[in-house]
């Protein structure tokens, strides 16, 4: 009993040291960091192409995969028995990342048909939600039920603050900081916080395959002439986002209980 009371409280220590480095990185970033207004040329993208009487044709259609992945996760995640989810917090967080995703194929494909300032919110928000999403997810597996839950409340709440916050103020440093730290918060919890499930490594490839996809976005023009003129860096972006949600699917499907396998080892009979 001593010993499952001290591993809590080393987890909780763990926890609190997280957040409260998190807290303090996010202070000294707002309170040193200047205004951040989005630049002139934001809203243009190196591919414009109008095919089949759709403007920036693959901008806009590279986001049905999350329409695809979005859905079905949706649907699977309410269903309760196709993947190996055992609590309600990790459903509500779930269920919530799918929908995101989901939401993420109409959004930025709406902002693509236009980009402008007044459709960028559809495009941002949308990927806040199913990042708030994700990581209470992973709090909830990895820490506590009430803990996750008081995480996504208070994370999606502070997503749409930040996305009002830019809109009027045009300032996106609170967005930047959103879209920052919770991808960092994500392999850090998962790498000091001990799981009840197998496949952990798919949490860490996620954060990879983010960092990849920014990177892409980043480095749009460059790919676009790299691999002459085919597709840019932003619609590869779109396609390698859209790998994260099935990687996860993947992990939820075929993962098991830790306790569960050690009990099976054990109850094996033992050979002659």
């Amino acid at each position: 009993m001593g010993w499952v009371t001290n591993r809590q409280c080393r987890k909780w220590k763990t926890s609190f040291t997280i957040y409260g480095v998190a807290f303090l990185c996010c202070i000294c970033f707002l309170f040193f960091a200047p205004i951040i207004s989005r630049f002139p040329n934001h809203h243009y993208f190196v591919d414009m192409r109008n095919l089949f009487g759709v403007p920036n044709t693959l901008n806009v259609i590279t986001n049905f995969p999350f329409l695809v992945v979005g859905v079905l996760g949706f649907v699977l995640t309410l269903d309760g028995s196709f993947f190996n989810i055992s609590s309600r917090g990790e459903v509500c967080g779930w269920v919530l990342f799918y929908g995101g995703i989901a939401g993420v194929a109409f959004g930025s494909a709406y902002y693509h048909l236009r980009p402008d300032d007044d459709r960028v919110l559809w495009d941002t928000l949308p990927m806040m939600v199913a990042l708030s999403s994700l990581l209470s997810s992973l709090v909830a597996e990895r820490l506590s039920q009430r803990f996750g839950l008081c995480c996504l409340i208070a994370l999606i709440f502070s997503a749409f603050l930040c996305v009002a916050y830019e809109r009027i103020y045009n300032d996106i440093r609170f967005c930047m900081m959103f879209q920052l730290m919770l991808p960092l918060a994500i392999p850090v919890i998962a790498f000091l916080c001990r799981s009840k499930y197998t496949h952990s490594r798919y949490w860490f490839l996620s954060t990879g395959i983010y960092l990849l996809a920014k990177f892409e976005g980043a480095t749009d023009r460059n790919l676009y002439r790299l691999n002459n003129y085919i597709i840019s860096g932003h619609s590869l972006e779109h396609l390698c986002l859209a790998l994260i949600p099935i990687l996860l699917a993947v992990m939820l499907i075929f993962r098991q209980h830790k306790f569960q396998r050690l009990v099976d080892h054990r109850d094996r009979p033992l050979r002659d």
